[in-house]
């Protein structure tokens, strides 16, 4: 990488930390790890916002890994019905806590080996566990992730696998947890999915898709 190609990377961390100073996780899972594991496998094809309305109720029905490794599957299903793939997830939730019992001493496993040992946990979910529970760097190739970096032209890839590979080379490891929380927040105020904000984004100077769009209007 080239110092041009430095520079704009280290500007682009530079200005999503301005404007997100806090990157927090939007998963309000309080203190407890295997909070945030069951949020984080609720949230798939589910908004952050659905699964923390559901998380309230579910917590104090269900209030320890016990509970859930021990629970009634159908009462499962029905308090995460809102979440989407319900069955599927109550299933992942019951034998994953079981798992954390069992194997684990009751404690959310550190290491990526362990996470991926756990049902319905991919990369993207160990990734958020090892950044936000044990402070270690991670990339979490989320959506927003995965779009915005494509389109800052930081990677070259829909493989949330090679993304992650791609940008653990290129973004500081102590910067890495932040930045996928900053993304997240930049993806739903200005690089949204569809009609992003270009015009008026703050990365706009340093963001190839703006240029991108600028010389197909020149060519029309």
């Amino acid at each position: 990488m080239n110092k041009k190609e430095q520079n704009r990377i280290t500007t682009i961390l530079s200005l999503l930390k301005e404007h997100y100073p806090l990157a927090e996780c939007m998963l309000e899972y309080e203190t407890e790890p295997y909070k945030l594991l069951i949020m984080a496998r609720l949230s798939a094809q589910c908004t952050d916002a659905r699964v923390n309305i559901v998380a309230k109720d579910l917590f104090c029905e269900f209030q320890s890994l016990e509970d859930f490794a021990n629970c009634d599957l159908e009462k499962l299903e029905k308090a995460i019905f809102s979440c989407g793939l319900y069955k599927t997830k109550a299933k992942n939730i019951k034998d994953m806590c079981r798992i954390i019992i069992d194997e684990f001493d009751s404690k959310v496993p550190e290491e990526m080996d362990d996470l991926l040992k756990l049902p319905g946990i991919g990369r993207k979910i160990a990734n958020l566990i090892r950044g936000d529970i044990f402070n270690k760097p991670a990339i979490v190739t989320d959506t927003h992730c995965i779009r915005i970096s494509n389109r800052l032209d930081l990677c070259d890839s829909d493989n949330p696998y090679i993304i992650e590979k791609t940008l653990v080379k290129i973004i500081p490891p102590e910067e890495s947890n932040d930045f996928c929380h900053r993304l997240v927040l930049f993806g739903r105020e200005y690089c949204k999915a569809q009609n992003p904000r270009c015009e008026d984004c703050f990365l706009r100077d340093v963001c190839k898709f703006e240029t991108q769009k600028l010389e197909k209007a020149r060519q029309i």
